[in-house]
């Protein structure tokens, strides 16, 4: 009778249950139910750098809270006043002028409209206002969005910030010029 050898490594394979991870992934049980995850990541970033001729720099964050995603944005080198602010669906910042992140962010294919608005662009953020020394504090909570998950994921796509405020008119608010850009990526935790 031949034997067959395996090596250990591989034995001990054979033997092991699989094991997945289903961070931000949806599965079904033996009982055949669909089961979808949370948001897998405890937060994301962009890092917004100016385009060309501008001065806007900061952080825009966003943690999952709850039923929803808070997005708080911390920003300097503004002029003062109201400038919009909105997820555009590429994370593509190669462009100086910031038109490779492409358009809002709208998966669901509403027209444009402020946050008040219950339908509106899944990256329709609203306005941030700068200060006299051209510095802006904003958080907004989003329900129409999720950082990872089945619903609007945003992580992989960018912030756009523009010259002027969004009047909430079509198609994108008529807020000018991009200032600032970044890419929503991981935060490390």
């Amino acid at each position: 009778m031949r034997q067959l050898l395996l090596s250990p490594l591989f034995a001990a394979s054979l033997l092991l249950p699989a094991v997945t991870s289903c961070a931000g992934m949806a599965h079904h049980d033996g009982d055949g139910a669909h089961h979808e995850h949370a948001d897998a990541a405890g937060s994301l970033v962009a890092v917004m750098t100016p385009t060309a001729g501008n001065e806007a720099r900061g952080t825009v964050t966003f943690a999952a809270a709850g039923h929803g995603v808070v997005c708080t944005a911390t920003i300097s080198g503004l002029t003062p006043g109201d400038h919009a602010i909105h997820i555009h669906e590429f994370g593509d910042i190669r462009l100086d002028n910031g038109k490779a992140c492409g358009g809002h962010y709208n998966p669901e294919g509403h027209d444009h409209a402020l946050p008040t608005s219950g339908m509106r662009h899944a990256g329709d953020l609203g306005n941030l206002t700068a200060d006299a020394a051209g510095n802006a504090s904003y958080t907004i909570a989003l329900d129409n969005v999720t950082i990872d998950g089945d619903h609007n994921p945003i992580v992989g796509r960018s912030i756009i910030i523009h010259v002027g405020p969004d009047d909430g008119g079509q198609p994108t608010g008529n807020a000018g010029a991009r200032v600032s850009q970044g890419v929503i990526g991981y935060a490390k935790p």
